[in-house]
Parts: structure tokens; sequence; C-alpha cells
């Protein structure tokens, strides 16, 4: 199960999201090896997503991968980081979808 924390006010949801070359980039700060998957606020600038996976061979990357390609609804092929692999603030590229429809179901009100 995938839970929603919206502790973010409305004017500040678009940093953490944009669109770059027909794809929705997001700005993730990461937070392995967690109790549940889920999505929190945005925090700096990026939006704040815990894994229960580890951060160990990829691990935490590509479950941040599964979790956003099932919560945007689309393959998970058409999900990847593209920056940050090693770090807390990832650059997530998602194909497939527009720019709102991710804004509304990544960070619903």
């Amino acid at each position: 199960m995938y839970r929603y924390r919206t502790a973010m006010h409305r004017g500040t949801v678009t940093v953490c999201l944009r669109e770059k070359d027909g794809a929705v980039i997001v700005q993730v700060l990461l937070q392995p090896r967690a109790s549940r998957d889920e999505v929190l606020e945005q925090q700096g600038g990026s939006l704040k997503i815990r894994v229960t996976a580890p951060p160990v061979d990829n691990q935490a990357n590509k479950k941040l991968c599964a979790l956003l390609a099932k919560l945007v609804g689309v393959g998970r092929n058409q999900v990847e980081v593209i920056g940050g692999h090693k770090g807390r603030i990832k650059q997530v590229r998602i194909t497939g979808s527009t720019l709102d429809e991710v804004r509304r179901k990544l960070l619903p009100e």
C-alpha cells in the first residue's frame, strides 16, 4: 500500500516538477530503508519520497522508479533516474504522461 501525506501548499508544488523534451522531470529527495513506501510533502524544492528498499546495489532507485510508475500509471520502463544515482536528491524522468497528469497523481490536493 502506498500512502500520501499532504502537508504542502498549492503555490509551491511546481518547483519539484518540470517538463523537458516531452517528458516530466521530478526532483526527488529519497529516504531509503523506510517503514513503508510513501510520497510525502515537498521539501526544499524536491518531492520527498520514502521507500523500504536499502540504498545498496541500486535497490532504492529501482523501488523509487517502480513506485512512481505505479502511482503515475505508466510502464516501469518509462521511469528512470537520470541524475543523482548515488545521492539522496535525484532527478527522475517520466515519459508517457503530461506534467498536469503527473502533478495530479503525485501531488493530490
